[in-house]
């Protein structure tokens, strides 16, 4: 998947929606303006910006961006971004919160589902949201599943939500079974050639635990109900809606 393009056509169409109004309010992010999206989305491109060139954390941060101007500085960053991913390649080894990949390509994937995402934050302020290209929605899914819900968070049990359950969640030909409890998070695809992840064990079989719920629907919109910007009305949902409502409360918090 080319992910520098899409970085690219998001991210452009992100400031070109943005100027129509950056005092609009961002309904997926309640207290948000568009400006407030746009200064958010320069200052994720900085920081990653100075890790793929030091390949740490940078240290200070966060560093003073009050006044800049917020569309030229989004406009020079969104350039940053993208010479500094060319510039590293995909295999460069550098800081990423991803315990299986330490690769600058965890970024190419990483800014390019940051971008899209706020994207339609900014598109949803102006009831003007264009589709997501089907292969970025579904990779988007697999990619919010893990390694940010999925990933080693939890082991302390620092969670408001300790659903202990199974989870299937289908978008196009792809499936995933997610079974959580309140120090873990396993994830593993379902779909034929597709790889479970090395510690998500083998894929369901019927003596494993039943899903309790089940998500369907199109590829963007549960995309976008995983990062909350769609409702339950955007997928199709069969089971425990507790067990929904938890679920939807743990990827929150992976994704705050």
């Amino acid at each position: 998947m080319d992910y520098l393009e899409h970085l690219r056509a998001d991210g452009a169409r992100l400031g070109a929606v943005a100027r129509r109004g950056p005092e609009a309010a961002v309904p997926s992010c309640p207290g948000w303006t568009v400006d407030d999206a746009v200064r958010h989305v320069a200052q994720v491109y900085v920081h990653k910006v100075e890790v793929l060139k030091h390949g740490a954390l940078p240290d200070p941060w966060p560093l003073e961006f009050s006044g800049l101007e917020t569309f030229e500085w989004y406009d020079e960053m969104r350039a940053a971004i993208v010479a500094a991913l060319e510039e590293a390649g995909t295999e460069r080894i550098t800081w990423t919160f991803s315990p299986r990949d330490s690769t600058s390509g965890f970024w190419y994937r990483r800014m390019a589902h940051e971008t899209v995402i706020h994207r339609v934050d900014v598109e949803q302020a102006f009831d003007a949201v264009t589709p997501i290209d089907l292969e970025l929605a579904l990779d988007g899914i697999d990619e919010v599943l893990y390694p940010t819900v999925g990933g080693p968070w939890w082991e302390e049990g620092d969670t408001k939500f300790p659903v202990d359950a199974t989870v299937r969640i289908a978008a196009g030909s792809r499936s995933w079974t997610i079974q959580a409890n309140a120090t873990a998070v396993d994830v593993h695809q379902d779909a034929a050639g597709l790889h479970a992840p090395a510690d998500a064990g083998t894929p369901a079989s019927s003596g494993e635990q039943a899903p309790a719920v089940e998500v369907s629907g199109d590829p963007m919109q549960v995309y976008l109900w995983l990062w909350g910007r769609a409702g339950d009305d955007a997928v199709q949902v069969t089971g425990d809606l507790d067990v929904l409502r938890a679920f939807r409360g743990r990827v929150s918090e992976a994704t705050q």
